[in-house]
């Protein structure tokens, strides 16, 4: 019978004990972990390619798959901007000390430094002043260019739409 080496029968014991490795430890993706702390992943766009969570203090960071700033507007009324990196503190039910995303309010582009949920609300503060949406705005995250009206970003290697006539004209020549 061929001698096993001592090593290599510590190593199998190893990975039998722990379950397979580091495919057992799956980290989850950022907007699972948003949802650890109650909230939806529609506050982040796609495209989170990493984050860090500190579990003690909840300091964490986000880096998004962008070269630039990720901007669009929602319901045509709001536009958003995220930095290619966000930061902040998250504890259930509260984001603070945010840093990386702005709304722009008339002509001006201000920091929302604070997100906090009350039930089916969330609440954005920019610091002087806050406002408060339902939270089934979130449930699905906006993606960076177009928000959720994407149908307009098209793959261009597909042929192009005749256009549609400007003005048509009716009746009566």
């Amino acid at each position: 019978m061929p001698r096993v080496p001592l090593p290599f029968l510590l190593l199998v014991a190893l990975l039998v004990a722990g379950g397979g490795g580091a495919a057992a430890e799956t980290k989850p993706t950022a907007y699972e972990a948003l949802a650890t702390f109650d909230f939806p992943p529609g506050i982040l766009p796609k495209g989170v390619v990493s984050y860090t969570l500190d579990d003690a203090t909840g300091d964490f960071t986000a880096t998004l798959n962008t070269t630039s700033t990720c901007a669009f507007s929602i319901q045509g009324s709001y536009s958003l901007r995220y930095q290619r990196r966000l930061s902040g503190r998250i504890a259930a039910d509260r984001l603070t000390n945010l840093q990386g995303v702005s709304v722009k309010i008339l002509f001006l582009w201000v920091n929302i430094v604070e997100v906090t949920r009350h039930g089916d609300e969330l609440g954005f503060s920019v610091g002087i002043a806050s406002a408060d949406f339902g939270i089934d705005n979130f449930l699905e995250s906006p993606q960076c260019g177009c928000g959720f009206d994407c149908h307009d970003h098209r793959d261009l290697s597909l042929p192009l739409p005749l256009p549609e006539p400007s003005l048509r004209l009716r009746g009566a020549f």
